[in-house]
């Protein structure tokens, strides 16, 4: 109450959410979207134990956040008062860095010091936790140069002859491999590295290939790009990946979606790995070279270091990756409404447009990595290392309040809308023109999926009774329409375009409609599940 009775007399934009873990997530959305900090606040107890799921998600593919919980006052810290809790040791796993301020004149240069935290290095969320006498205390603050203290993860930074050296050795693989390849992550928008990767690759012209996170940093037509790998990538792009002599990987972790089998994965190949963070570098996978520290300074020295040189003829390469590419080509099945029609739809009403794509987790969101036309490296908002159901609608949220110029676009599904679905009353009384696409097919889609191709479809607790969720919506005040066909989501998705306002749309999907291609765990990462009519999934 301190705090907000002082929010009175400011100029802040406060956006009153009707769930703490959707203040967290539309925080984290405003973050992805404009690259600054984005905040959130919460009081004591429960209200700060909500924002966890959001500091998990946040934390897992580093962005940067500043978290603001309320505490009950100092001589009642670790007594059980109400709605005491220790928020700082349950986020400690979860958070860059959190501060327990119990003294006011630490307090102005805490907050100075967790913006700083927040976006330096590698990105990531920071929680303050202020007990209430703090807040209510009074101090004559003198703002004096800030000195960041040694506790985030940031980069460690060699000697410039030392990284020079292992560009140098980098280098000198890359020219001397014949199937080369480069994995694009998140990392590159983290670090803010998206013009450097795009002249590193022009200038390479070596086939490339996306995380899920790193999907908008290269424009999808690019004619080297060969689209997601991993779990559910596109098959060409896997398949240049297990064929591949060099991995060439930038701003990635290489989680378990993107290897499948570790061993596999890197049988035959040398890999250069390039991030930030030293503590993900050797993690997963044990680089030939390593090189860690600011992108944009690596990926320019490796660019001023690559000019000097020839590029090599990898001509055959590309022949055999262009039959890939022709094979996966499958025409499209004229009727009925599809996910795939409905993203690639979507996509060139919007070509001309200024759009922030938003996900949130499940099946949806791999059809709209598959199949999106993505322009922009902050255009793509989406869970990947969580996985978080509910995360789309309230990201959404916070990405249109950080880019009003753009369009804010979230693709649901049935199961992970119910989640936050209650952010509707939010974005209603904020006047937030989001439009919603929720793919309906009345279950847990990619748990379904999974049961489909490991439990010879005996479904457990995926089939989903039905919900009205354009009645939902239109209670909360948002226009609604339902989507059968084609015809159907044309009309009322250009409507929701030309309208000022939000717009929820329904598009009612079949059950059976697998998000393919998918890799089985634990296999290689070109062996694809095969989904055949009898209802039984094989690789």
């Amino acid at each position: 109450m301190p705090l907000y009775d002082a929010l009175r007399e400011d100029s802040i934009h406060h956006v009153l959410t009707v769930h703490e873990q959707g203040a967290a997530h539309a925080a984290d959305g405003y973050a992805r979207a404009s690259g600054k900090v984005g905040v959130c606040i919460a009081t004591s107890g429960p209200g700060a134990t909500n924002l966890v799921t959001g500091l998990a998600t946040a934390f897992m593919d580093s962005v940067p956040l500043v978290a603001i919980t309320g505490q009950v006052a100092t001589p009642f810290l670790g007594r059980d008062a109400f709605q005491g809790v220790d928020v700082t040791g349950i986020t400690m796993p979860i958070t860059k860095h959190n501060f327990l301020v119990t003294e006011i004149s630490n307090l102005a240069d805490v907050l100075r010091e967790a913006f700083a935290l927040a976006r330096e290095g590698r990105p990531g969320p920071v929680l303050i936790d202020i007990p209430r006498d703090v807040l209510t205390a009074h101090y004559h603050y003198q703002k004096l140069p800030l000195t960041i203290s040694a506790h985030s993860t940031s980069s460690v930074h060699s000697e410039n002859t030392e990284i020079g050296c292992k560009i140098s050795k980098a280098l000198a693989l890359l020219y001397a491999a014949k199937r080369p390849v480069m994995i694009i992550g998140g990392g590159i928008r983290s670090g803010e590295a998206e013009h450097e990767t795009l002249a590193c690759t022009s200038l390479f012209q070596i086939p490339v290939v996306s995380t899920l996170m790193g999907l908008g940093i290269l424009p999808t037509r690019t004619s080297y790009f060969l689209g997601m790998t991993g779990m559910h990538g596109h098959k060409a792009a896997n398949r240049t990946i297990a064929a591949s002599d060099l991995i060439l990987a930038v701003g990635t972790r290489f989680s378990d979606r993107v290897t499948s089998d570790r061993g596999l994965f890197v049988e035959g190949k040398t890999i250069v790995h390039l991030d930030v963070d030293a503590g993900e570098v050797g993690r997963n996978i044990t680089p030939d070279v390593e090189l860690i520290g600011d992108l944009r300074v690596i990926l320019s020295t490796f660019i001023h270091q690559a000019e000097k040189c020839p590029l090599p003829d990898i001509s055959d390469w590309w022949r055999q990756i262009d039959s890939w590419r022709h094979g996966e080509i499958q025409p499209m099945d004229a009727e009925g409404l599809l996910p795939a029609w409905i993203m690639e739809y979507m996509s060139e009403t919007t070509n001309n447009n200024p759009v922030l794509w938003v996900t949130d987790v499940g099946q949806h969101q791999m059809w709209a990595a598959q199949h999106l036309q993505l322009f922009s490296s902050r255009s793509w908002i989406t869970s990947g290392g969580m996985g978080t159901m509910g995360f789309g609608l309230p990201a959404a949220m916070g990405a249109q309040l950080a880019c009003p110029e753009k369009r804010a676009i979230v693709i649901c599904g049935d199961g992970g809308f119910k989640m936050t679905g209650m952010e509707l009353y939010t974005i209603v009384n904020n006047k937030v023109p989001v439009i919603c696409v929720i793919l309906d097919n009345h279950s847990l889609g990619m748990v379904r999926q999974l049961q489909y191709v490991f439990c010879s479809e005996r479904y457990t607790t995926v089939d989903l009774p039905p919900f009205d969720f354009a009645g939902f919506a239109r209670i909360c005040g948002v226009p609604s329409f339902n989507a059968k066909s084609r015809s159907e989501f044309a009309s009322v998705f250009s409507q929701a375009l030309a309208d000022a306002g939000p717009t929820v749309i329904v598009a009612e999907i079949a059950a059976d409609i697998m998000v393919d291609p998918m890799v089985q765990p634990g296999r290689s990462i070109d062996q694809f599940v095969s989904f055949r009519p009898d209802g039984k999934g094989d690789v």
